[in-house]
Parts: structure tokens; C-alpha cells; sequence
């Protein structure tokens, strides 16, 4: 594994170096195993080794202890909001929502309220993570505005970097529900091609060669009469990932206003796509968790129609 982490409390992280790590810069190692914090933050933190201060450049050797103490966070200038939220899980460390589709994860420059960030600030109650300076909820990773489904939230900087460990080594599993654009010939399949800007549009993503490494699974679950029905599971975790893969073989997401058709036939409330299962370990256990919830309203809605039923009828 290459490191040995231990949380004392909530503020501080040990980390005792294995023989994989031996040669490594002292913050490019903290900044890998704790993935919220990035290098800059690292070097403003002054990590010790063997409880003693430590050059940045200090390159580790067998069985150091790193200590990283991390200080209060400034808290986040946003209003709470007490806005309803579906909760399928909660624990002291963590907790998982149902995101709507047409909800921000994060605010912009520009939106600063009815996000899930502010939602969380009332919910949450001052049990933020804060790993990174900023007092915040600790979404771990995001779905894009128009896309429904599952979060993880961390309460706390151990569950943060405890749940961002397990997204980079792909012990916590997620998977989608998705309409595409017409037929898919194959029942499953796997789209391993990389994934960068857009090399003129610069707010899109693309398949780009050299970009990073993304791969996206796919098994068919029903075929309509010009789109399919399909379960989509990440092995990577780009940007768009899954709109991108999809358009690139020719079979966007029904609804997909970037990606996909200019129009749609469709009255949708976003993409046909929902984050409807998540598999992890309880933060600081080898309990593993699985939550699934039933199809949001616009996948039933076309599950409906592929059927020849009335859109409207339940």
C-alpha cells in the first residue's frame, strides 16, 4: 500500500511511510495520500517528520511518522439554506444525498444560493470538513446540474480523506441509469478513451489524445424503439465523463443539451442520467455500504414510453 494512515482526532493525520514510498518528496507523498490537500496547501502546513520540522523537499525514508495537523477552517461566506433534502444515509462521519437534477453541487461566482453546499450548511450544523482552509461541506465528488442521484458527503476531514482514498483506488463503486440516443448493438461493453478540455471550446470536455485516462462500463438493461436503456459504471471519474463517452461512440444521452442532440423530443427536467447506486466502506471500518433508490422521474418517464404506455400514467 505504500503508507499506513492514523487519525488522532479530527485535526491531525499520521502517516507512517512504507517501503513503496521510500525517495519521495515529503509533500508530493502527503498531497497523494490525502488527496483534499493539495501540494501548495502542504508546504503552508509544515508537516513533521518524527516530530520534527522537515524541508518540504526531505525525501522520505522506511517507517517515518508524518504528522500533518491541520488548523480550524475559515468558515464558508454562504447563507445556509433550509432546503429539503433526501437523506438514504447517514452516519456520524458521512452522509449520502439524493441530488435533484437542476441543482448546483457547488455555488459559482455568479449562482450563490439554493445549492447543495448551502443546503448542506443548514444540515450539517457546523460538522464540516475543512481539509483544504475553507470551512465546507465535504463533497467528495460532484454530479454535474443536470444530473440526478447519489453524493457522498464527508462530516469531517478523516471521512473526507477516507472517502477521496477510496474514489482514487476504486474501492467505492458507482453506477448510473441512462437513456441513449438510438441502439446499441452490443449487451455491455467498455469505453477506454482519455479525456480532456475541449481543444477549442473550452467549456467542454472531450476525447482528446494524451488526455487522462478514463474508462466507463456500460451493460444494456432494455432496448426502445430509438434509444436504450443502460447501466453506466465508472472506473475513472473525469469531468462529463459519461456524456463524453457516449457521444463519442455515437449514442449521447437523451436530453444532453452539451453533448447530444441540439434538440430534444423529450421534456425533460435535464439528462437522462441518474447516479442511482453507490457502494463504499464506512469511514475508519471494512463495513461496506451499498445504496440504491428507484429511477428519478424522468428516467420512469421514458421507461414509460419505451413501453407505449401514456408518459403521463404511473
Amino acid at each position: 500500500m505504500g503508507y499506513f494512515i492514523t487519525v488522532t482526532n479530527a485535526r491531525e493525520i499520521r502517516l507512517e511511510v512504507d517501503i513503496d514510498e521510500v525517495g519521495t518528496r515529503l509533500d508530493v507523498f502527503v498531497a497523494r495520500i490525502v488527496p483534499e490537500l493539495s501540494r501548495t496547501r502542504v508546504q503552508q502546513l509544515n508537516p513533521l517528520v518524527n516530530s520534527k520540522p522537515a524541508k518540504n523537499s526531505y525525501k522520505l525514508k522506511y517507517g517515518d511518522e508524518v504528522c500533518v495537523e491541520i488548523p480550524e477552517a475559515r468558515p464558508l461566506e454562504l447563507e445556509a439554506e433550509n432546503i429539503l433534502l433526501h437523506i438514504p444515509y447517514e452516519d456520524d462521519n458521512m452522509l449520502v444525498v439524493n441530488k435533484p437534477a437542476g441543482m448546483l453541487t457547488h455555488p459559482t461566482s455568479i449562482e450563490r444560493e439554493h445549492t447543495l453546499v448551502n443546503a448542506l450548511l443548514h444540515h450539517c450544523k457546523g460538522n464540516l470538513s475543512g481539509i483544504n482552509g475553507i470551512m465546507r461541506p465535504g463533497i467528495v465528488h460532484r454530479l454535474d446540474r443536470d444530473t440526478s442521484g447519489l453524493l457522498m458527503i464527508a462530516k469531517n476531514d478523516f471521512a473526507h480523506a477516507f472517502l477521496s482514498e477510496q474514489i482514487k483506488t476504486r474501492t467505492a463503486k458507482r453506477y448510473y441509469l441512462a437513456f441513449v440516443e438510438g441502439n446499441l448493438k452490443e449487451d455491455f461493453g467498455t469505453i477506454n478513451q482519455p479525456i480532456d478540455r475541449h481543444p477549442t471550446q473550452k467549456h467542454k470536455m472531450a476525447v482528446v489524445e494524451g488526455g487522462k485516462p478514463s474508462i466507463t462500463h456500460w451493460k444494456v438493461l432494455k432496448r426502445c424503439k430509438d434509444s436504450t436503456y443502460a447501466e453506466m459504471a465508472l472506473e475513472t471519474g473525469r469531468t462529463h465523463q459519461i456524456r463524453i463517452h457516449l457521444s463519442y461512440i455515437h449514442h449521447p444521452i437523451v436530453g444532453d443539451p452539451v453533448y447530444g442532440l441540439k434538440t430534444s423530443k423529450y421534456n425533460l427536467h435535464g439528462q437522462a442520467l441518474q447516479a442511482y447506486k453507490l457502494s463504499f466502506l464506512k469511514p475508519g471500518t471494512e463495513e461496506r455500504v451499498t445504496i440504491e433508490i428507484e429511477p428519478d422521474e424522468d428516467i420512469k418517464k421514458l421507461l414509460r414510453l419505451c413501453q407505449g404506455k401514456d408518459p403521463a400514467s404511473s
